[in-house]
């Protein structure tokens, strides 16, 4: 395994973008660049120990790459704020880049003046580019705190201002997609919208078959597992299996929901709730018939889903 380490701001932000990209085997919370020879972090986030939360990483050089990890960082920060990251303030929330290699460092100097160069900001680029040194982990409670405390992960992500800062300045090209897809799909997928009840393609579907993103293709849910809920949306039961969506908290109003997107796309699909058939596991999966395209059972083969007729050769639960 190569290593890399990157300060950002508070690192449970920095932790899953990292960890999800294929090739990256470990990322660990904790505290680098100061002059002690330990870190806490109720010294290290008052500015006591001159160190930065940071985020130390193993990955495969075969499988993501040194520039492909950098491309995935500067997203994440505020490269212009010297005295902090969103609502961090401090020098321990400095956003800094430690290398291991002179390789590193000249890919990390290369990135940094091609995107001082690009005038995506206003202001100059000040993340700086130090050598790394020793890396303390941070205590058991910050390990993974995206998973341990996903609720409260949401709450911070969205209130911190990252998301605000990233939407402005990172902007996806999803110039194509208004081409392909109607003004409802693309509200729906892309700007999280919701279509009306009962006036949607499948509320009331009841042919066989699967239901695939409208965007991006990839396998969703089975008409098998689909059912009348009586809120006029599309409703399952269970996606196909549970590695083809993702799961977010929704924070944006006041009702907080668990937002379900596609896994590759990223499309808005719609929520998941706890009032589903109790026989069948209790879920309520509620999506938007936008986000989706159908494909009957007889057209599976011709389209390229042959693989999927299996869902319809065993006994419907």
């Amino acid at each position: 395994m190569e290593k890399a380490m990157f300060a950002g701001g508070c690192f449970w932000c920095l932790v899953r973008p990292l960890h999800e990209r294929d090739g990256v085997e470990k990322v660990v919370s904790g505290y680098t660049g100061g002059s002690e020879e330990d870190a806490v972090y109720s010294r290290v986030k008052n500015g006591d120990t001159g160190h930065v939360e940071a985020v130390y990483i193993e990955y495969d050089a075969e499988r993501i790459s040194y520039s492909d990890l950098i491309d995935i960082y500067w997203p994440l920060t505020d490269p212009t704020d010297a005295e902090g990251q969103f609502s961090d303030r401090g020098a321990a929330y400095r956003s800094i880049i430690f290398t291991f290699t002179e390789e590193q460092r000249a890919e990390a100097v290369r990135s940094r003046d091609e995107l001082a160069d690009s005038g995506r900001f206003e202001q100059p680029i000040v993340t700086k580019i130090k050598e790394a040194g020793p890396f303390y982990p941070a205590e058991d409670f910050h390990q993974d705190f995206d998973l341990k405390n996903g609720f409260r992960y949401a709450l911070y992500v969205q209130g911190s201002g990252r998301e605000k800062f990233k939407r402005k300045y990172w902007p996806k090209d999803r110039s194509h997609l208004k081409e392909k897809l109607t003004e409802m799909q693309y509200a729906v997928t892309q700007e999280n919208g919701t279509e009306p009840p009962y006036e949607n393609e499948y509320w009331d579907n009841d042919r066989e078959g699967i239901y695939v993103d409208i965007v991006s293709g990839e396998p969703l849910f089975s008409s098998r597992d689909q059912y009348d809920a009586g809120c006029g949306w599309p409703s399952f039961t269970k996606p196909i299996t549970d590695s083809m969506v993702e799961e977010k908290w929704d924070v944006s109003t006041k009702h907080t929901r668990r937002e379900i997107r596609s896994r590759h796309a990223d499309s808005h699909l719609g929520h998941v709730f706890e009032d589903g058939p109790a026989e069948k596991g209790g879920m309520r999966y509620c999506i938007n018939s936008a986000a989706l395209r159908f494909i009957p059972k007889e057209r599976l083969e011709e389209e390229g889903y042959g693989d999927f007729m299996i869902l319809f050769a065993l006994r419907k639960d």
